[in-house]
């Protein structure tokens, strides 16, 4: 029993400490980014409106709830793995074994978020459990993880209930893919609700335009039931949940001259063809 006990407060204690020097770094790190930036900053706004001190403090105070929030959930890891439910792979790293892990977990939240967070959406679900996030209308990068309670559980658990999958099955998991799958989820977190589109022009129609934006997430808090997804597009444009003015918002913002050109010119079109 003295086992288990110095089992969870090591694990809670290393758990809160990681999380919150994460939280803390990525959000800081980023805004100092865009307060040396201005310039650059203010022109690539995506909405005209701005965060409060009020918005800022909420984000930061229910933020700092929710990795408090993150280490108590956690700790069902612990147990499990106590109980011999859940294992990890040990010994010398295989490149490609961690690769295709690294990979899966990442493909695997995105969609284990994308329903979850729809989820929230309902009618029903959405007062209680996700209207905190919503307070947010424009974001900062302070508001990564300023969740309810509620939605902060939920978050949570995608990770023990991913480790507990891969030890049923027969696949056990590296600790240092799980380790570099958090900080990869708060960058892209912070990213997502920076206010400011990080990419760069022609994203949208590159290569990577299966990534999402920071425009893509903007538009969520700005509209409400669109762009559920994470980390990638494809969840959305198979749902038919994508904002139809994705693209041309993501050019506003980063200032693709061809495409407000191209929209001027569409303009003028149509109103000459209501003219005539």
């Amino acid at each position: 029993m003295d086992s288990l006990y110095q089992m969870i407060s090591e694990h809670f204690a290393g758990v809160f400490t990681f999380g919150l020097g994460r939280y803390l770094i990525a959000a800081g790190l980023l805004s100092l980014i865009l307060w040396l930036a201005k310039n650059w900053s203010d022109n690539r706004r995506i909405q005209n409106r701005r965060a409060g001190v009020r918005d800022y403090r909420r984000e930061i105070s229910s933020s700092l709830r929710t990795v408090f929030i993150f280490g108590l959930t956690s700790l069902t890891t612990v147990v499990m793995i106590k109980f011999g439910w859940v294992s990890k792979l040990d010994g010398p790293i295989n490149g490609w074994l961690f690769g295709v892990q690294f990979v899966a977990i990442i493909v695997a939240h995105d969609a284990y978020f994308y329903w979850m967070h729809r989820g929230l959406h309902l009618k029903k679900m959405f007062k209680f459990s996700h209207l905190h996030h919503h307070q947010s209308r424009t974001p900062t990068p302070w508001a990564a993880y300023s969740f309810s309670p509620f939605e902060a559980v939920t978050e949570a658990a995608f990770v023990p209930i991913y480790l507990l999958f891969l030890s049923v099955i027969g696949a056990p998991i590296y600790g240092l893919v799980i380790a570099l799958f958090l900080v990869h989820m708060i960058v892209r977190n912070v990213m997502g609700h920076a206010g400011v589109e990080l990419f760069p022009a022609g994203w949208t129609r590159g290569p990577f335009r299966w990534m999402t934006t920071t425009t893509h997430h903007d538009l969520h808090h700005s509209h409400g039931n669109s762009n559920f997804g994470l980390y990638f597009t494809w969840w959305d444009r198979w749902m038919g949940t994508e904002h139809p003015e994705y693209l041309a918002k993501f050019d506003l913002a980063v200032g693709n001259r061809d495409a407000k050109i191209l929209g001027g010119e569409k303009a003028a079109v149509l109103s000459a063809d209501r003219a005539g």
